[in-house]
């Protein structure tokens, strides 16, 4: 038990770099474009509260492909990561690409956050592939 804690605070942790580079760093310059979607105090100055917020659901995510893992019965890192893989196709790929939609949102800003999610889903799987192996 302990290792699966341990494996969701490693992958949970080197997810948010993948977090700052895909959701934050990547089209940095496109958020922009459509200014009215984003939160007036995000706009102006960035919103530390929802940084923070943001970045403890990561750590949930994370969590929860590791656990679904483990339930699916992963053995191995590559069973592992075809299931994190199929979980990021099921949730944030669908609700990303269906927002962009119906939002005016950059379609580079999209792109940028499907990866991220994609990323932190496979750190996960990845972790999970290792502890339960």
């Amino acid at each position: 038990m302990w290792m699966m804690l341990v494996s969701i605070a490693v992958a949970g942790t080197l997810a948010t770099f993948t977090d700052w580079l895909f959701m934050g760093v990547l089209f940095h310059e496109r958020y922009m474009r459509y200014p009215e979607v984003w939160w007036p105090e995000f706009r102006e100055k960035g919103d530390s509260r929802a940084i923070l917020y943001s970045s403890i659901l990561g750590y949930v995510a994370t969590a929860a492909v590791i656990v679904l893992c483990a339930y699916a019965g992963a053995r191995d890192i590559g069973h592992a990561l075809s299931v994190a893989g199929l979980a990021w196709m099921a949730g944030p790929l669908v609700l990303l690409v269906t927002n962009g939609f119906w939002m005016k949102i950059d379609p580079a800003v999209t792109f940028s956050h499907a990866l991220g999610w994609l990323a932190r889903f496979l750190i996960a799987g990845a972790a999970a592939g290792i502890v339960l192996s």
